[in-house]
């Protein structure tokens, strides 16, 4: 375990910045302003393997290695599941991990408490090279089940697929948010929205170069445009592209959150992670090293992020208040 001090960033970034911007022209990227706030600290921890994607349990984490999920907390590894292959983002819905097993292309139930599977579901995965996302929303489970382009629907209560929404081919980027499903196919450029009281595609937008990895919340979609660099800022009711903000020359392998007033950014080539404002599209923070890929996930409480390429999971926390001196009696 090491600790090093991160650049500044607030934890809670609910204050907003004391200059007001419009939102950015799709054609011309916000300029960056990084804002004065407390900083936080990384609590590195040595994770053996190949830790990557993640999924926040109250004040722990369970993340993806090498044939088997694990739970961690900031003070070490508390459970290990064997899994052969797990991929991708994970859920937690109804006292279970949902994770996809590339191996066989199916979805595993585990039990949160005792790291038991419970069940193995055979949904079918659209991408088995493992950059894909299990979601919860709506009662229930998605997986990208086909790369023609489907969804599978789970019902927990009876681990049934019960219903299989049709999408664009190669879509297996998911994202919950705002009473709808949000998918982006890569290859496609377009991000559709699913209505999961109908199981159809009510609307799409169409995105940048390479689409990945998205986070609903925070008002809008948020889209990684992997291949330019960029995030892009949807409005979930009109379907528009609000504005985008330039990170990078490219944004691949990383991940994206939305919440706590913010949008978070795992980042691969620069440094960890990157903060944007949602309302200016203004990058607030850039964060820590460059660390190779990985993912990220917000909690009120702090963030998480991995780092496969140097075998570490990371929690980033505001700094202990000092200790307040007790008056002399």
């Amino acid at each position: 375990m090491r600790n090093s001090v991160a650049r500044p960033l607030t934890l809670t970034l609910a204050a907003s910045l004391a200059v007001a911007a419009c939102a950015a022209e799709e054609s011309e990227p916000p300029t960056e302003m990084v804002g004065p706030a407390p900083d936080l600290i990384e609590t590195a921890l040595k994770v053996p393997g190949f830790a990557d994607f993640l999924a926040v349990d109250g004040d722990t984490v369970w993340v993806t290695n090498d044939g088997r999920v694990e739970q961690w907390s900031p003070a070490g590894k508390l459970a290990s599941t064997p899994v052969p292959r797990p991929c991708g983002t994970m859920a937690i819905a109804a006292g279970s991990l949902w994770v996809a097993n590339c191996d066989d292309r199916e979805l595993w139930r585990i039990n949160l408490k005792t790291a038991a599977v419970e069940a193995k579901i055979a949904t079918g995965l659209a991408n088995p090279k493992g950059e894909t996302n299990v979601i919860a929303g709506a009662g229930s489970v998605w997986v990208p089940s086909d790369p023609e382009g489907k969804l599978a629907r789970i019902d927990p209560a009876t681990n049934a697929i019960v219903a299989t929404v049709t999408v664009t081919p190669e879509t297996w980027y998911l994202a919950y948010g705002f009473d709808a499903v949000w998918a982006v196919s890569s290859e496609g450029k377009v991000l559709e929205r699913v209505d999961p009281a109908t199981n159809a595609v009510t609307g799409s937008a169409a995105l940048g170069d390479t689409p990945g990895f998205l986070a609903a919340g925070e008002g809008a979609v948020w889209v990684q445009e992997q291949g330019d660099g960029t995030v892009a800022k949807v409005d979930p009711a009109s379907l528009k592209v609000a504005g985008r903000t330039k990170v990078g020359d490219n944004l691949k392998w990383g991940d994206i959150d939305a919440n706590g007033g913010a949008v978070w950014l795992r980042t691969t080539d620069d440094q960890t992670m990157v903060v944007i404002d949602p309302a200016t599209l203004k990058i607030r923070a850039r964060m820590g090293d460059a660390v190779g890929s990985g993912a990220l996930r917000w909690t009120p409480k702090g963030v998480w992020t991995s780092a496969h390429d140097n075998q570490t999971l990371s929690w980033w926390s505001a700094p202990a208040a000092p200790a307040t001196a007790t008056p002399a009696p």
